[in-house]
């Protein structure tokens, strides 16, 4: 067999062995997001409602009353001026998602120039390889990371996290908090989710739909009829009496909140690597595929050129015999 041939013959076996890869990749990306699909959706259901129960008592003024008292939770209600910024990121532990972690890391920067956020009045709090090492290259200050999260992350995974969170927090190490994460829509489609998380007000107890519609409200007012855009407070869609007292309720349900805001970022977020892994390696796929045909073909024209050659000189070898 010619060089060229033989060579060409490698790239081919080589690019099937690698297609082999990819789809079976594709694969068990497909498997962990159909697992973490169902896990996630029965969970959002829980904190959906534990995000209105607070949303309808901060609206009602009973969360902030409540609030006033010396606890750590409540204490979140408490605003005070910016000297520190915090921005948790939640990207993966590896690569082979596409643009998944990119997306998360450019949307953070977007937000630090928005914010006008440098690295002497902000820190950082990683979940994921990918992150914490971006930030530490730039020498950004990493005040807490974690990395080696779960495919289907338990919750008991979470609570060192947002406790960690909530003491750094009532401790000043920041004065904000805002949670940056891949949030997914479906098998092909995820976006960026800059949320500000800390402290805890009306405004950041809204869901995706009010925050649309508070957008599409700070538009068309203006400063000339006196409103600033901000979350009216006039209707509360529920009614409570409290029991034992307004203070301790508060203060178990702002810890549920915080605990279920973070571990569904975290859930959410893993639905997205896991989704954007699976289309990776579908189209890692779909691009070995056209490589080998358009190498099967160049073979094939080779191997149809080398016979040819071969039959030409023999027929001329026996023309010559004659």
């Amino acid at each position: 067999m010619p060089a060229s041939l033989a060579a060409v013959k490698h790239k081919i076996e080589s690019t099937k062995s690698t297609r082999q890869i990819t789809s079976a990749m594709q694969m068990v990306s497909t498997a962990k997001l159909n697992q973490i699909q169902h896990h996630t959706q029965t969970y959002e259901v829980y904190a959906e409602k534990v995000r209105q129960m607070l949303a309808d008592l901060v609206k009602s003024h009973s969360a902030t009353s409540a609030a006033s008292q010396d606890d750590v939770y409540a204490a979140l209600f408490k605003k005070r001026p910016v000297k520190k910024t915090g921005i948790l990121v939640i990207t993966s532990d590896r690569g082979l998602v596409g643009s998944y972690n990119s997306n998360i890391i450019k949307d953070t920067m977007s937000l630090m120039d928005k914010h006008n956020l440098t690295k002497d009045n902000t820190v950082f709090l990683t979940i994921g390889k990918t992150g914490t090492e971006f930030f530490k290259k730039r020498g950004m200050n990493i005040v807490y990371q974690y990395s080696g999260v779960s495919d289907v992350p338990l919750f008991r995974e979470v609570l060192p996290i947002v406790r960690t969170a909530v003491q750094m927090y009532n401790d000043g190490v920041f004065d904000e908090l805002y949670t940056v994460h891949s949030h997914y829509v479906n098998r092909i489609t995820s976006h960026v989710m800059v949320h500000k998380a800390l402290p805890i007000t009306e405004k950041t107890l809204l869901n995706a739909d009010e925050l649309a519609q508070l957008a599409a409200n700070d538009q068309q007012d203006s400063p000339a009829n006196g409103e600033s855009g901000d979350v009216m407070t006039a209707h509360v869609s529920a009614e409570y009496e409290f029991e034992p007292s307004d203070t301790a309720i508060v203060s178990a349900l702002v810890e549920q909140y915080a605990e279920s805001a973070l571990y569904g970022a975290i859930l959410d977020a893993k639905t997205s690597e896991h989704s954007s892994s699976a289309n990776a390696m579908r189209s890692a796929t779909d691009n070995a595929d056209d490589i080998v045909s358009t190498l099967q073909l160049q073979y094939n024209r080779a191997r149809q050129a080398a016979i040819t050659t071969e039959i030409t000189e023999i027929t001329g070898g026996m023309t010559a015999q004659e």
